[in-house]
């Protein structure tokens, strides 16, 4: 009975959602200097998709000058919001189970910075050029990674995570790293591509192209599809290393894979956006207060939500200051910040009623 109410919930919540990320869709193609009927939005994207798919469909009533707005500039660059969003809030919720820690979040523990110091390398340096396109992913999944590795190396004790060595040293990884892409902007020869470098350390959506939302989109579907097959091992580490071993989960292993999909999806978004912080600590939270903590719930859930959120803070960072633009991760560092803060006052309350 519990299940299948559990069940319908869940359904509820995913329908309602999804109608809303549909809206904010919509809303954040048609806001900006230029305003555009929504009508006009949906009739451009019908018709450019009719077109490529080699069927008929009426022009409308919309300008050139409409046109290129919404198919070149607008409507990538949100559908790149909404894939980073949601992208995020899974390698958030993902980490805050691995690590048994409700404040864990790329960015805070340096996962974000390590793939910075590799896509950085690449920019200034021509790092992994062989590679071709792929040299700034693979060089972000690679200090990803390492960085991810450390944290975890540092935090662990006689096998167990302990948060306050987890967040300390995350920290620590944090500003090194950081300290080390500022040093690599510095060092650029051209000054132009120094401007550029730190323009793109500040997390930013704008120019986005539509060749560039593949690997975001496999990103997200891999994420996702993995992390919901292994939403039970989720629990049962989010329960404690004790429990999730009586219940047959390989902790080591478990562990291992994880570290490897945080740091390839983080990698990926920000060798594509720069750093964008705290959307991964604050989006599961807000799913668990919503749904439980349940992850078959938390996890498509935290998606739809992630997603949202990330449409109308680049919706802000283009609209606040307009003609000028704020940076997306701008905007989520002064959002998340008191979220942190809140977030530790919490826990400290919750702390002082157990003792």
């Amino acid at each position: 009975m519990a299940f299948g109410l559990q069940r319908r919930r869940r359904a509820l919540w995913l329908a309602a959602l999804l109608a809303l990320l549909l809206l904010s869709l919509t809303l954040a193609i048609t806001l900006g200097p230029v305003r555009i009927a929504p009508q006009q939005a949906w009739g451009i994207t019908a018709h450019e998709i009719a077109g490529r798919l080699g069927m008929a469909w009426p022009p409308g009533d919309w300008t050139s000058a409409q046109w290129q707005i919404v198919w070149h500039v607008r409507l990538p660059r949100v559908l790149l919001a909404a894939l980073a969003g949601a992208s995020l809030a899974l390698v958030g919720v993902a980490m805050q189970a691995m690590v048994r820690n409700p404040l864990a979040d790329p960015y805070l523990l340096g996962v974000s910075s390590g793939a910075s110091v590799g896509a950085v390398s690449v920019m200034a340096w021509g790092a992994l050029s062989f590679m071709g396109e792929l040299a700034l992913p693979l060089g972000a999944f690679g200090g990803a990674l390492l960085a991810c590795t450390t944290v975890y190396v540092l935090a662990c004790v006689n096998g167990r995570v302990l948060a306050a060595r987890l967040i300390l040293g995350g920290v620590a990884i944090a500003y090194c790293l950081g300290g080390l892409t500022s040093l690599i902007v510095l060092t650029a020869d051209q000054r132009e591509l120094a401007n550029a470098i730190l323009t793109w350390t500040l997390g930013s959506l704008a120019g986005t192209r539509w060749d560039e939302l593949g690997l975001p989109a496999a990103l997200l579907l891999v994420g996702a599809a993995l992390l919901l097959t292994q939403a039970r091992a989720l629990n049962a580490l989010l329960a404690g290393e004790e429990t999730a071993t009586t219940l047959g989960v390989d902790t080591t292993r478990t562990r291992r894979w994880l570290f490897v999909l945080v740091s390839l999806v983080t990698g990926g978004l920000v060798a594509l956006t720069g750093p964008i912080g705290f959307v991964g600590l604050i989006v599961p939270h807000v799913t668990r207060m919503l749904v439980g903590a349940e992850h078959r719930s938390v996890l498509p859930v935290a998606a739809l939500v992630g997603a949202i959120f990330l449409v109308w803070v680049d919706v802000l960072s283009r609209t606040t200051f307009a003609p000028a633009e704020v940076p997306v991760g701008v905007i989520t560092s002064l959002l998340g910040g008191p979220f942190f803060v809140w977030m530790l006052c919490r826990q400290s309350a919750r702390e002082r009623l157990l003792a």
